[in-house]
């Protein structure tokens, strides 16, 4: 395996390999030869130059920062005002349960000394309103989830989760006192 003239063994790997064949070998222009007389080499010149490795991390640490501080302050955002639907949710429930104490509080608050027709009954609204302001709450949870996990911006989901499942809610607990004239006539006279 050795060769008469060098006492070294034969390299495996190129160890020994002069620079132009090391370029021969993996097929690239000499640039040495073309930048010591002053010119870009043909294959050179068509390739953009690439950064050094210094430079980039610094370069791009600023967009990284600033968009990791944008996900954590809009996961502070969405998870706050997720808590803070979950106790709105959790306090309006037994009131909507509750439907005709819920429009008797209502008229108290609003000045209306008319009480409502003994057969008034929206026990069934009230639950139903209960059960959307449920569902919609656990929805706005679980698309909330799925988009924080793939990195999407998530806070605006709660507001409109909030915004459209609380519109439901006020029209179910709306259809009852529409349908009772005395109540009717006494809120539209005020």
């Amino acid at each position: 395996m050795t060769d008469g003239s060098d006492p070294r063994p034969r390299p495996q790997y190129g160890e020994y390999a002069t620079p132009e064949e090391q370029r021969a070998r993996i097929q690239q222009p000499d640039v040495t030869v073309a930048l010591e007389a002053g010119a870009a080499p043909a294959a050179a010149a068509s390739r953009e130059p690439t950064p050094t490795p210094t430079s980039t991390p610094a370069k791009e640490a600023g967009p990284d920062l600033i968009a990791s501080r944008r996900r954590f302050f809009d996961r502070v955002l969405t998870i706050a005002l997720l808590i803070y639907a979950v106790f709105s949710v959790a306090t309006a429930i037994p009131g909507l349960v509750d439907y005709n104490g819920y429009v008797q509080t209502l008229f108290e608050f609003l000045g209306v000394t008319e009480a409502p027709d003994p057969t008034f009954d929206g026990r069934a609204w009230g639950v139903a309103a209960s059960l959307v302001l449920g569902v919609g709450l656990l929805l706005t949870a679980a698309v909330s989830w799925i988009m924080l996990q793939r990195g999407k911006i998530t806070f605006w989901v709660p507001i409109v989760g909030g915004v459209v499942f609380n519109l439901i809610s006020g029209a179910l607990l709306m259809v009852p006192l529409l349908n009772d004239p005395a109540l009717m006539g006494a809120l539209l006279s005020r």
